[in-house]
C-alpha cells in the first residue's frame, strides 16, 4: 500500500516520501499513530500544493537574498572602536557587533550567524568580511574600524 508520510520514520522513509508499506502495518500502525496518510488523490493533491509552496517560497529568498547581496558590495560599515597607539583594538570586533552596526546604519538586519568572520577583527583599517545570506549567495561587505 502506498502511503505518504507525515514525519521520519526510522527504517522507513523521510516526511513527505511516497513509500510503499505492508498493508497490516499501515492499517495498524501507521495510520492510527498519525504517522502517514493513504496515497490517495486528494492526499498527492496536497503534497504537490505543499512542495510546489516550498518550491515557490525559496525562489522568492533567493531573489530577495541576491538583492541584498548586490546592495552590500556597495556598502562600507564604519565601525569606531577604542585602540591603543599602534592601531591594536582593546577587545576585538566580532559578528554581533557587526550585526548591531548594519542594522543602526543601513537598517539591513542580518543573523550574526551569518556573517563569517575566522576570528574577530583586531586592527584598525578596511576588513572584508563574507556573508551567507542564503544557500549558494554569498556577498562581501568592506567593515572599516575607526579608533576613537
Amino acid at each position: 500500500m502506498k502511503v505518504i508520510l507525515k514525519q521520519d520514520i526510522k527504517g522507513v522513509g523521510k516526511k513527505d516520501q511516497i513509500v510503499n508499506a505492508a498493508d497490516g502495518y499501515a492499517r495498524n500502525y501507521l495510520f492510527p499513530k498519525n504517522l502517514a496518510v493513504p496515497a490517495d488523490v486528494g492526499n498527492m493533491n496536497n503534497l504537490k500544493a505543499k512542495n510546489e509552496s516550498i518550491a515557490y517560497r525559496k525562489n522568492e529568498n533567493l531573489k530577495k537574498a541576491k538583492a541584498l547581496s548586490e546592495k552590500l558590495l556597495k556598502l562600507t560599515l564604519k565601525i569606531e572602536v577604542k585602540a591603543g597607539e599602534n592601531g591594536k583594538l582593546f577587545g576585538g570586533v566580532t559578528s554581533k557587533e557587526i550585526s548591531e552596526e548594519l542594522k543602526k546604519q543601513f537598517n539591513i538586519d542580518i543573523d550574526k550567524k551569518k556573517i563569517i568572520l575566522k576570528d574577530t577583527i583586531k586592527t584598525i583599517g578596511v576588513t572584508n568580511v563574507e556573508l551567507k545570506l542564503d544557500e549558494g549567495v554569498i556577498s562581501k561587505l568592506k567593515v572599516q574600524i575607526l579608533g576613537k
